[in-house]
């Protein structure tokens, strides 16, 4: 087990430590405190503040997305998009088993059922490949202008790729299929906050978008999503849909219809524009930890997760592939007895107990990869605390 050695050795030299090593651990320095400090002294730490407008025009600005509206979390930012765009009860929308289970259950939220498809091995995301092949055999556009499903008679709402660990899928590719049907993409970009496909930002292919800001990821508010979305009339509604359907006036309260309490608190934003303003410095920090897994692994059977052609990733999470189920395993439990957090990729959606029922693809990609993929630790080492 040479490479796990090498593996343990490598990691603790990185991060200069013998103690535990975590996954993936925020990074904050004195401007987080500084902004926390100034939102908790104007007593606005809730709903109502300037960091908020700021968080979602720093996204903008970041992205290129011509509108952002920051959320609760990135599951939330997805439900209430799937929702404005149509999934409801009858409905089906198109995924991929091999996800986060956020991504499915946004989908229930809304009462849609996940029809899950298969992945490509080299981006992790919802293959063009297995999309067109179940498009060709069950969907029907009709004259009403929706697709349906040839087999459930149930209306396709919308197709939600993720871009997995911050890799971006084929999502150009994804976008023009869905398209020829009139399926509208909303992209689980929750991971891939700086990656992009031909300069373009992901989540920004689609309708919309969904980002997130979980403790764990590369820019944290604690807890924390973004919806980002070109279409500026869309991205207005779902801000009116976020913050209780409220009309806006100085002492009333008067909701034109129902709505959602995914407001992001004020203080929660203060967090996330202090982030921000690192962002470009962990990416670079991040690619730096990728390019030395790379060389680490460069001569041996790990094959180590690299950027899809054309895209610039933001390796959230790096990621190697392992020769067997068997050996993923005692890689898993030696690294970890050894301190040095790692961990499997998740179960297939469509394998858990209230998933079970839906319609799954011949996920051959998915089986295969979930029997092999770890992650290794993807901290940021930049720490100025």
């Amino acid at each position: 087990m040479k490479i796990i050695e090498q593996t343990i050795s490598f990691v603790r030299d990185w991060y200069k430590s013998n103690d535990n090593i975590s996954l993936h651990e925020p990074r904050f320095d004195s401007m987080e405190k500084d902004l926390l400090a100034d939102c908790i002294d104007s007593t606005y730490v809730s709903s109502v503040g300037k960091y908020v407008d700021l968080f979602e025009k720093m996204t903008e600005n970041f992205t290129g997305a011509k509108k952002a509206v920051v959320t609760v979390n990135g599951t939330s930012a997805i439900h209430v998009t799937l929702e404005q765009l149509g999934a409801e009860y009858g409905t089906e929308v198109l995924t991929q088993s091999l996800s986060f289970i956020a991504t499915a259950n946004a989908i229930s939220y809304t009462g849609a059922e996940p029809v899950f498809l298969d992945v490509d091995i080299d981006t992790m995301g919802l293959s063009p490949a297995a999309l067109k092949t179940f498009l060709d055999e069950y969907a029907e556009l009709k004259d009403d202008g929706f697709t349906y499903n040839n087999k459930s008679k149930k209306k396709i709402a919308a197709c939600v790729p993720m871009h997995t660990f911050g890799h971006p899928a084929r999502i150009d590719e994804l976008v023009r299929i869905c398209n020829e049907y009139n399926i509208p993409v909303i992209e689980d970009a929750a991971e891939s906050l700086g990656s992009t496909r031909e300069g373009i930002h992901t989540g920004l292919f689609g309708v919309a978008g969904a980002l997130s800001y979980n403790g764990n990821k590369i820019v944290t508010t604690g807890g924390g999503g973004t919806i980002i979305t070109n279409d500026i009339e869309l991205g207005n509604r779902l801000k009116h849909l976020t913050t209780t359907a409220k009309i806006p006036h100085p002492w009333e309260f008067f909701h034109d219809e129902i709505g959602y309490n995914y407001r992001m608190p004020n203080i929660n934003a203060a967090l996330g524009c202090a982030q921000m303003t690192k962002l470009e410095l962990f990416l670079k920090d991040k690619r730096d930890l990728a390019e030395h897994y790379k060389l680490l692994f460069k001569d041996c059977s790990v094959q180590f997760v690299n950027e899809p052609e054309k895209c610039r990733s933001n390796y959230w999470l790096n990621a190697i592939i392992l020769e067997s189920k068997e050996y993923k395993d005692i890689f898993l439990k030696e690294m970890n007895e050894q301190g040095v957090m790692v961990r499997p990729i998740w179960k297939l959606l469509s394998t858990l107990p209230m998933y079970k029922h839906c319609f799954a693809q011949d996920l051959i990609n998915s089986q295969w990869l979930e029997e092999r993929v770890v992650n290794l630790p993807s901290s940021v080492r930049v720490n100025n605390k």
